[in-house]
């Protein structure tokens, strides 16, 4: 643990100055050889220390019995923290789906389920994000007398623009999705991912809330909210305990969940419509006893030849 310890806070004193660097040769800031030297040293030398202990927790994982991507994929989720991994991993995926943005495409959603978009209530605030964004750009530029400190404010505030409408794109391209069998999908994003099996599903209703706090959260009651705007339109309650991750890695554990839709109806009426194409075709009704044949004629009780008649007029 000593080593793994160590290695965690190399990484964390050595990548700032590392990024620093790289920001201040992009922005074309010259920057002395001596620093650029004794920043790519010391780099190295964090890099040959990850590797030792990466090392020493992959032959520790074979001779645990575990295969080589096994033990290279624990090596790794022990060194390097979960929440550090899942910033990665989002931001790669973010950066992904501008792409998809751009080419009118939609992450994993099979021509038989239905997509159902959320952004509606952070459209606005997203666009009057990337306006403030380049307009706090074009101030610097116009107050900063600096050209250095000008060029790596440059750098930094078009990739802030980039990223924001990254996200932006995460939550376009990667919309809620109702499955054919009834299961549902919920996203935010390329920050949260969760998986209900259509068996997991008890009943969908609209139901307008406006929880606040974070987009992913967890109540005292055990209903997790995934909210778009502070607001959530849907509720699906579930037939028992489900387990989710949080965007940073944390798990929890809800009982039901309220998400947000642009198309609440559009959203109830296809996991209702989901459930019952994919459930039997309903309760047997119980037999009824057969009715007598209204057209045949009475039957004759024993001793008369004949139906009563009622009697003629007096004569």
């Amino acid at each position: 643990m000593t080593g793994i310890r160590g290695a965690r806070i190399a990484a964390g004193a050595v990548l700032p100055a590392e990024l620093a660097v790289v920001v201040c040769l992009v922005a074309g800031v010259r920057v002395p050889v001596a620093v650029v030297a004794g920043v790519e040293g010391l780099l190295l030398a964090v890099l040959v220390l990850e590797a030792v202990v990466l090392a020493r927790l992959v032959r520790a994982g074979r001779r645990a019995g575990a295969g080589w991507r096994e033990a290279a994929a624990g090596a790794v989720r022990s060194v390097v923290p979960v929440a550090v991994r899942r910033l990665v991993v989002h931001e790669l995926r973010a950066l992904h789906s501008l792409g998809l943005w751009v080419l009118r495409r939609r992450h994993a959603v099979p021509e038989s389920a239905v997509a159902v978009p959320y952004t509606g209530p952070q459209t606005a605030m997203m666009y009057g994000l990337v306006f403030v964004s380049v307009v706090e750009t074009v101030m610097l530029a116009l107050l900063v007398p600096w050209p250095v400190v000008h060029r790596i404010l440059l750098v930094v505030d078009v990739y802030g623009v980039l990223l924001v409408l990254a996200l932006h794109a995460a939550c376009v391209t990667r919309p809620h999705v109702v499955e054919a069998d009834g299961g549902l999908r919920l996203r935010y994003g390329a920050l949260f991912d969760l998986r209900i099996p259509a068996a997991s599903v008890a009943a969908a209703r609209i139901d307008r809330r406006f929880p606040g706090g974070r987009s992913v959260a967890l109540g005292a009651d055990g209903v997790l909210d995934v909210a778009v705007g502070g607001q959530t339109t849907v509720t699906v309650e579930l037939t028992g305990p489900l387990g989710f991750v949080r965007p940073l890695g944390g798990r929890g554990t809800a009982g039901a969940v309220r998400f947000h839709a642009d198309d609440p109806r559009a959203v109830v009426a296809a996991l209702t419509r989901a459930r019952r194409d994919a459930s039997p075709s309903g309760p047997e009704r119980p037999d009824r006893p057969e009715r007598p044949d209204r057209t045949a004629p009475p039957a004759l009780k024993p001793g008369r030849t004949a139906p009563s008649t009622f009697p003629g007029p007096p004569v």
